[in-house]
């Protein structure tokens, strides 16, 4: 391990790095020849890597290039691709020149990138290569102010419009062959360093501004709690476009020296996990969930046997836990956790790489079942809270003070507390500048005084352990972390008349659904022009049913954002009322008591998943 300033490891003040991509230069300066990243090269198809030493080398070459668009300090750049080291290079290099950096997901509807584009009036745009560009060709009016579109993978010049032959590049053409010094011309840590648009309860996203100052003092407070060292190697999965992966899974590492590998894809993770052996991963619950998941499934195949020594590794393993959190006793039966470790615990976390020293979880609810599991087969799994709004850290479970149930203690210089209703608000140095041309919403999140309203409801214990019970606002956050304001999704598929009320649902799933209530003259029309069986008893016919439905919900929400696709519907027979218990007095849907009386069909719409 490497010994730095504060004696202990290589961790770059926040002081010392000033800005983001002063960060970088520190880095380069503290460890030039030390591994930055791993990726998959797949022309030769192996895992390469690249020093930090050569990746500024890279930056500097980025940063020529960017040069030659006269942009000017404050101008807005767009990136729009997976994960992997040229996306740190183009940040970094547009940092170093006063830009400021809009991430865009690289799953999303072009519609819904085109609109954040003009929104933060970027001028130049990072894609990954021709076949996404041609997305970008159908809505080619809607994204005339773009000055410049750099495509990293080649295409055939021939292949363009007239109209974006001379504004579309290749990364290839576009780079010079050599540069010199990477330039840092921003000394301002509380300058704007990017905007992350986020879904609001608008229907449209709103853009948070984050400065140098809010992303490096979070950063820093998230390795006094959680040990990063220059020793560890994190395996980056979640896009960078999504906060918790920008802040904890690339400026923390970068604070600390530790190494990032890039995976492939999801679909390749296991593979990835088994060849990279990372020591540290963070993700969405959602994947910790699918090797729940997996592992449910491998047991169910098996003997009785096996499930029963499986889930006793895992009640030993998670007493042992309890007891060296001093919340439980010693039991005679954690003797047998060597013996537990070796024929059960050991296999499974083999098949995770077998280096993983604990892994995060964070963006959604974390399930009891799940986060039981890991822990009890001795691998610490640390939940915690955030927002974009809060760069995104708010607070964490310690190695040292784990509670699962909770999502931890406020991180070093946060401070929380319990407002009106119970809301979870958040002060510190981490709060957003604001909304991106939008006072009137900031004025609404932030108050005079600096504290930000969550819009969660929390209880906070004596230890200080912040517990989310619920939110203010209706949200549903996927168990990818995305969240997804129904009451405007609600409102969009309405808009077609053959739905009388309609739900959405998906708290803590990996995909949406809906529940609806069709109008009767409507579905009788419908039934004759599709030939259909009224009655909805047929499965065949229901599967029909229900593809008809999607595709006339899908049209109504084009507008939302790729990870707000429903996937699933179901026809409720009898309407919402206040009689029935199901509406308020007020016309408001009581959408807990429609989830209890509707569980059989929501549970038949996720089954499987």
């Amino acid at each position: 391990m490497e010994v730095g300033q504060d004696g202990i490891t290589d961790i770059i003040p926040v002081e010392e790095a000033k800005t983001l991509d002063g960060l970088f230069k520190k880095r380069v300066q503290r460890s030039p020849e030390k591994v930055a990243y791993r990726y998959f090269n797949p022309i030769s198809e192996q895992w390469s890597s690249y020093t930090w030493e050569q990746m500024n080398q890279w930056i500097a070459r980025w940063q020529a290039a960017l040069a030659k668009e006269a942009l000017v300090p404050g101008d807005r750049v767009a990136v729009m691709m997976r994960n992997c080291p040229e996306w740190v290079m183009f940040e970094q290099a547009a940092l170093g020149r006063g830009l400021v950096v809009i991430p865009l997901y690289t799953d999303d509807r072009v519609e819904n990138a085109a609109y954040i584009i003009n929104d933060a009036g970027a001028r130049l745009l990072l894609l990954e290569g021709s076949d996404q560009w041609q997305e970008f060709v159908a809505i080619h009016d809607q994204i005339a102010g773009l000055q410049r579109i750099v495509l990293l993978g080649s295409f055939e010049q021939s292949s363009l419009d007239s109209r974006d032959s001379a504004r579309v590049v290749s990364a290839r053409d576009w780079l010079p062959a050599h540069a010199g010094e990477v330039k840092h011309v921003n000394s301002d840590p509380y300058s704007l360093a990017t905007i992350i648009y986020t879904s609001g309860t608008s229907g449209r996203p709103k853009g948070v501004m984050l400065s140098h100052h809010n992303i490096l003092t979070n950063a820093y407070s998230c390795l006094q709690v959680v040990p990063v060292s220059s020793d560890d190697l994190l395996l980056s999965f979640l896009p960078l476009s999504h906060t918790f992966e920008r802040t904890a899974g690339y400026y923390v590492p970068m604070m600390s020296g530790a190494t990032i590998a890039y995976t492939r894809s999801i679909q390749q993770l296991q593979e990835d996990l088994l060849t990279i052996q990372p020591t540290l991963m963070i993700s969405v619950p959602r994947i910790y969930e699918r090797v729940y998941a997996g592992i449910r499934a491998k047991l169910a195949e098996g003997s009785g046997f096996a499930r029963w020594l499986f889930n006793l590794a895992v009640d030993v393993g998670y007493s042992r836990f309890e007891y060296y959190q001093a919340r439980g006793n010693w039991r005679f039966t954690h003797c047998l956790w060597p013996l537990l470790k070796k024929l059960v615990a050991s296999k499974v976390m083999n098949k995770l790489g077998g280096r993983l020293r604990f892994v995060m979880s964070g963006g959604a609810a974390l399930p009891a079942e799940v986060s039981r599991l890991f822990i009890g087969l001795g691998l610490p799994i640390l939940q915690g809270y955030g927002m974009t709004e809060s760069s995104p850290v708010v607070c964490a479970n310690r190695l040292e003070d784990n509670v699962p149930a909770s999502v931890g203690l406020p991180i070093p210089g946060v401070e929380v507390k319990l407002g009106e209703n119970n809301a979870l608000l958040i002060r510190g140095p981490n709060v957003m500048l604001g909304y991106w041309n939008n006072p009137a919403a900031t004025k609404a999140i932030i108050s005079s005084d600096g504290w930000l309203n969550s819009g969660d409801i929390a209880t906070i214990d004596e230890q200080g352990h912040v517990i989310i019970t619920g939110r203010l606002k209706e949200i549903v956050v996927l168990s990818t972390g995305e969240k997804v304001p129904p009451a405007d999704m609600e409102a969009a598929i309405l808009r077609d008349p053959l739905f009388e009320q309609v739900m959405l649902i998906g708290e803590a799933r990996s995909y949406l659904s809906i529940l609806v209530v069709l109008n009767p003259v409507r579905w009788q029309n419908a039934v004759t022009q599709y030939g259909l069986d009224a009655g909805l008893n047929d499965e065949q016919n229901n599967q029909q049913v229900e593809e008809i439905l999607l595709d006339k919900i899908t049209h109504q929400t084009s507008e939302f954002p790729g990870y707000a696709k429903i996937r699933r519907v179901a026809v409720i027979q009898e309407p919402w009322s206040i009689g029935n218990g199901l509406l308020t007095p007020t016309l408001k849907l009581k959408r807990a008591k429609v989830l209890e009386k509707y569980k059989v069909e929501v549970d038949r719409l996720y089954a499987g998943h």
